[in-house]
């Protein structure tokens, strides 16, 4: 599993996109909760995984964010986007 938690990070930090945590986890075959703790502490290579309400990594400081996270304000919000981008 951490090899497709890898692949999904390393996808998003080159896309520079915000995803939810719902759309990363489903693409994956595990809870959003699943994925929250796989990932581990807060840092900017992970900031990309947001809330689906907000748009915002949760419970950040501005130094944890990766300095592009607003660049744009397309977020991912479907699992379907990242199976077909990644072959997940």
């Amino acid at each position: 599993m951490q090899d497709k938690i890898r692949i999904v990070v390393d996808y998003i930090n080159h896309v520079k996109t915000r995803c939810t945590f719902n759309a990363a986890a489903k693409a994956l075959g595990i809870t959003p909760q699943a994925l929250k703790k796989q990932l581990g502490e807060p840092r900017p290579e992970i900031s990309w995984f947001v809330s689906p309400t907000s748009g915002e990594p949760m419970r950040y400081t501005d130094s944890q964010k990766h300095p592009e996270l607003y660049r744009t304000k397309r977020i991912i919000t479907s699992a379907e986007v990242l199976t077909r981008n990644l072959e997940l």
